[in-house]
């Protein structure tokens, strides 16, 4: 499979809800702690975000889990979130742990949340833009 729009190799691409309190947070977090700055971001919302979506023969138009692509691969729901937290520093890999757990009891936890993310945490009338200072950790369209 040939790598999406607007990723190179080297793209580690976190794809979230752009509208979503929790997931605004998550990216919040990622630019925070990812020193080495492995991570690009994607609001699923934005036009880079629904290209990787269509890409990854994911709908476009229902936000239920979060997308990690990493070499050409698609992770959703826990696998993401574990494959991300993986590669993050101490203490936060340990978070990895979670791998321990059936996938199937992972995913019933992670859809709980997700379902009830607006609910619980709120949403955004619209996409929150990146700062100027943090653009360049967001993927970009290609023109």
């Amino acid at each position: 499979m040939s790598l999406p729009p607007h990723v190179d190799a080297r793209h580690r691409i976190v794809m979230f809800d752009g509208v979503c309190k929790l997931c605004h947070g998550w990216s919040r977090f990622l630019i925070r702690f990812d020193r080495q700055r492995q991570f690009r971001l994607c609001t699923v919302q934005s036009p880079a975000g629904q290209d990787l979506l269509r890409w990854a023969a994911l709908p476009t138009d229902q936000f239920d889990t979060m997308v990690y692509i990493e070499d050409g691969r698609i992770y959703t729901k826990s696998d993401a979130f574990l494959k991300v937290i993986g590669h993050m520093n101490y203490p936060f890999r340990l978070a990895a742990l979670g791998w321990l757990l059936p996938r199937a009891l992972r995913d019933w936890l992670y859809d709980r949340v997700a379902q009830n993310r607006y609910r619980i945490f709120g949403r955004f009338d619209v996409c929150l833009l990146p700062t100027p200072d943090h653009e360049a950790r967001f993927v970009q369209p290609s023109h």
